[in-house]
């Protein structure tokens, strides 16, 4: 949603960090800035619909950085790893020390880490000397295009806490109870708490699955984007779906048990083969050069895996392109007399069919869109699209 807002406000210091990938300054590359502000100056008002925490202020955390703030030690700054923030552009004045944030785009410009420190502050400040205490703030620009990623490489705490609690009460055995199928060993590759050996976070797991919950998403008007742009909310659904039907047929987690595999693997698909697909339109093109892909080399080629059985493949791709393109296959989905979810098609033959048309649409998508994949992936019209391409596939095969 767009706010526009602009917030003015006093600093001691800033100073630019430079992009090490800048080649030049006409490159439209990720920018970063670190301020130092008294805390009597940080602005009550910075936009908080970024930050994908809940700010529940009476646990050990919080409680500590309160007295850090309070106990007026002049290290404040030192010992706080402070705010992030993401913007959409800054301006400072020298002469007075003013710093000028804009932001435009309350899903991608607003505080992302630091939010307890932030909420802190803002009830405390006036119970501290100006001049005490300064709290440290980053600043970045241009960081649309891989929000999601630096939101969840930034806020972990309280997702891990939820997951681990999740873990502990048994409920992700549904899952579980998938993963360690005969020849499977998918189960050693999740992780469902802290601290746990894996590739996978449960999270992450818990977020392509939802895409297929009938339940929450029974027609074709319907979007899975939450999947996409909300990831820690996946998981509370989850979670309230276990509470409230357990490990029953009411619950659509349960209902799905006998197509995750399928959903799994078909994920790898795309994700294996996505270059493929966009060769068959663009026989010139190069996939490598479309924005926010990544391609292997030489020195990268352990990270080029598929998610979840390994597979190589040629390219890094943003979830904004593969999430879409997953849960348009939700269209092949119906439910059985005995209550479980079944193919009304193979969901690989469909896609072998027409995957090189939803790869197209996805990418005209995101260059109509600034070759922003971020847009891409929370933009709803395009879930429904590709979503009724696969429902008009299984009808003309």
């Amino acid at each position: 949603m767009e706010i526009n807002k602009t917030i003015k406000f006093h600093i001691e210091s800033l100073r630019k960090i430079p992009n090490p990938y800048r080649r030049s300054e006409s490159d439209n590359a990720e920018e970063m800035y670190i301020a130092v502000c008294d805390v009597r100056d940080l602005p009550s008002d910075i936009p908080m619909k970024t930050n994908p925490r809940e700010q529940k202020l009476t646990k050990t955390v919080p409680k500590k950085i309160k007295e850090s703030l309070l106990t007026n030690n002049e290290k404040f700054y030192l010992l706080n790893r402070g705010l992030l923030l993401s913007v959409d552009s800054l301006t400072f004045n020298n002469y007075n020390n003013e710093l000028t944030l804009s932001f435009i785009d309350d899903e991608v410009h607003g505080d992302i880490d630091g939010g307890h420190t932030y909420k802190i502050i803002t009830e405390n400040s006036d119970a501290i000397e100006r001049g005490r205490q300064f709290v440290k703030i980053e600043i970045l620009i241009g960081v649309e295009g891989i929000f999601q990623d630096l939101a969840a490489a930034r806020n972990t705490s309280t997702q891990v806490e939820d997951k681990s609690i999740a873990e502990l009460e048994k409920k992700f055995d549904i899952i579980k109870a998938v993963l360690y199928a005969p020849q499977s060993d998918l189960v050693s590759k999740v992780y469902f708490k802290e601290n746990e050996q894996g590739d996978v976070d449960v999270s992450d797991l818990i977020a392509i699955l939802s895409m297929f919950n009938l339940k929450q998403y029974p027609s074709r008007e319907d979007a899975a984007v939450i999947s996409y742009s909300g990831k820690k909310k996946c998981v509370d659904n989850y979670i309230a779906e276990y509470n409230q039907n357990g490990n029953t047929l009411e619950n659509p987690f349960v209902k799905m048990s006998r197509v995750m595999m399928d959903i799994l693997d078909l994920y790898d698909t795309i994700e294996e083969n996505i270059g493929v697909y966009y060769k068959q339109k663009n026989s010139s093109g190069k996939f490598g050069l479309v924005s926010g892909v990544g391609v292997k080399n030489d020195r990268n080629t352990e990270y080029f895996k598929t998610r979840f059985f390994q597979r190589e493949k040629q390219y890094t791709v943003p979830n904004g392109f593969i999430y879409p393109i997953l849960g348009a296959f939700r269209a092949l989905l119906k439910v059985e007399s005995d209550g479980y979810y079944n193919w009304k098609q193979p969901p690989k033959t469909i896609l072998s069919k027409i995957g090189a048309d939803l790869v197209a649409t996805t990418i005209d998508r995101s260059r109509s869109l600034g070759n922003n994949p971020q847009s891409v992936g929370k933009d709803g019209g395009n879930w429904r699209q590709l979503y009724l391409m696969v429902l008009l596939a299984t009808i003309d095969g």
